[in-house]
């Protein structure tokens, strides 16, 4: 059976993520499964343009493209039953993997995980934020420091049944000033892959042809001029960067 028109089609609503920020639905077109979040839903933010969330998170597909790493699932923007907004290709992530998790301190594995930072839980217990040291979230959190991810939390990232790491929520990117938060800081100073600078290129080149063009329609110019300096800063460094600033350098709450 051929897929529906994923632009024109109809778009049923199914359900509501009632734990979202911002309006998002569940909804279907035809057999596909997606979920939906209407520019009439976005909640206004103080340091972010109102109206652009669903715009960023189209913006923040389009590099992932461009890197080649299939990070973000296929998002567009089209009409809906509550107006224009973001639709994406729902994921179904694997409920016994975990890429992100909060342990005791003393359990923290010896191999294939990265301690991010140490604190006390509600019971006064010693725990640690850990993400696993695996090439696939390497890559999401090259693409977080490139898009300028403001919010990338534990369940903003999808553990796939083959291994594979999905990241979803991308509103918050793209901001000119520095806002990079995010619980993926275990790399903090290591080099980065060949793979890695070369995806770094493939945007940088990218910005002066078709993604560029693309992305004219979505940021605005200061935005994408950010963008592309921020790629030549990591691409000089050759590392992954510490925090910087004043602000928290992980999002609150951390899932």
């Amino acid at each position: 059976m051929p897929t529906p028109d994923l632009v024109t089609a109809e778009l049923t609503l199914t359900g509501r993520i009632a734990t979202a920020s911002n309006a998002t639905f569940l909804g279907s077109i035809g057999d596909v499964a997606v979920v939906y979040k209407p520019l009439a839903g976005e909640s206004p933010l103080w340091d972010f343009p109102d109206g652009t969330l669903a715009h960023r998170e189209v913006a923040a597909y389009l590099v992932s493209q461009v890197l080649g790493w299939d990070i973000v699932p296929r998002t567009w923007l089209r009409d809906g039953p509550l107006g224009e907004g973001m639709v994406q290709l729902w994921q179904e992530p694997d409920p016994a993997q975990s890429a992100v998790d909060l342990v005791a301190t003393d359990q923290v594995p010896e191999r294939g995980w990265k301690r991010v930072l140490e604190g006390r839980d509600e019971n006064g217990c010693m725990v640690a934020l850990v993400h696993e040291d695996t090439p696939a979230l390497r890559r999401m959190a090259v693409f977080d420091v490139i898009v300028n991810n403001a919010d990338r939390k534990g369940d903003h990232i999808l553990a796939m049944t083959d291994g594979h790491r999905h990241g979803v929520d991308h509103g918050l990117t793209f901001h000119r000033d520095h806002k990079l938060r995010t619980v993926l800081w275990g790399w903090l100073g290591d080099a980065l892959t060949a793979e890695e600078r070369a995806g770094i290129d493939r945007v940088r080149e990218g910005l002066h042809g078709q993604l560029g063009h693309n992305l004219a329609d979505l940021l605005s110019a200061e935005e994408i001029a950010s963008l592309a300096a921020r790629c030549a800063r990591l691409r000089l460094a050759g590392r992954f960067p510490a925090p910087s600033g004043e602000m928290s350098a992980v999002p609150w709450p951390l899932f």
